[in-house]
């Protein structure tokens, strides 16, 4: 008799949703954990925006929020992704996950240990692997994109967003103030260069480059300046791509999935009979 192996993601951004897809498309049962008050910019592919409406929905997959552990089961028979709003990772005794991936991707370790489950992985600077949790995975857009460290931590955040079409820091938009977002552009939007995308209270929110917004934060969200708030795609022939996963989601996917293969972890486990 096979029964599913379960896993357990921190966060449920976009970065992490790409994960928690792939987890899913594999086999596995995946229980996403999510803060109060999800903060994601690419919101059409971040599974958390379930905590906000109920549902989400990445590629033909649906998040669907739960208030109890114990909804796990009947979210999994339906085929869909159960997201706990957790912040502490407090369900994770309860569970006993086979692993534990954090990919909340805050820059720094916000509570994960090894002592979690058999298999702890974190994605991006914070981590140290064989310290804290017993694999990194490489969140920075280049050659080692993906690549597990088993050994050390990943490279540390620069501050400034990979290159996309030869541009960088430009096509991340930073609130202008603190406040709260009022959108007036929406995801998927073309855009042109200064054009008005957003207001922040009564300070206005002004496309950097001219593109595709990939990303922005939700209508109505408190936001305090410098937050990271949009992101615009230079290539403006991308903007079907604003619904779908993307390549960088991808890559540190196959990370995560590797890690758990090589360590045994499979998506089926054979259980005894009675």
């Amino acid at each position: 008799m096979e029964q599913k192996t379960t896993l357990i993601v921190r966060g449920g951004g976009d970065l992490a949703s790409g994960v928690i897809h792939r987890l899913y498309k594999c086999g596995y049962q995946v229980l996403v954990l999510e803060c109060e008050r999800p903060s994601a910019i690419r919101r059409k592919v971040s599974f958390g925006e379930a905590v906000y409406d109920g549902t989400s929905y990445v590629e033909e997959v649906t998040g669907r929020l739960i208030t109890n552990i114990k909804e796990c089961p009947k979210v999994w028979a339906a085929g869909e992704i159960p997201i706990l709003i957790d912040e502490a990772g407090e369900s994770v005794k309860s569970l006993k996950p086979a692993a534990v991936i954090d990919a909340i991707l805050a820059k720094k370790n916000l509570g994960t240990n090894r002592d979690m489950a058999p298999v702890t992985v974190g994605l991006g600077p914070g981590f140290t692997a064989g310290e804290d949790v017993d694999y990194v995975i490489e969140t920075m857009r280049g050659h080692n994109l993906g690549r597990i460290i088993k050994e050390g931590s990943a490279l540390p955040n620069t501050g400034v967003p990979g290159l996309i079409a030869g541009i960088g820091k430009e096509r991340v938009i930073h609130s202008p103030a603190a406040g709260e977002m009022k959108n007036i552009s929406r995801i998927a939007d073309i855009v042109e260069k200064d054009q008005i995308i957003a207001m922040v209270g009564n300070v206005p929110v002004k496309a950097t480059i001219s593109g595709v917004i990939r990303g922005l934060i939700r209508d109505g969200y408190p936001v305090f300046k410098g937050m990271k708030i949009a992101d615009i795609d230079p290539r403006a022939e991308q903007k079907k791509n604003c619904f779908t996963i993307s390549d960088k989601a991808r890559c540190i996917a196959g990370g995560v999935l590797e890690v758990l293969l090589s360590c045994g972890i499979l998506p089926d486990v054979k259980t005894e009979e009675n």
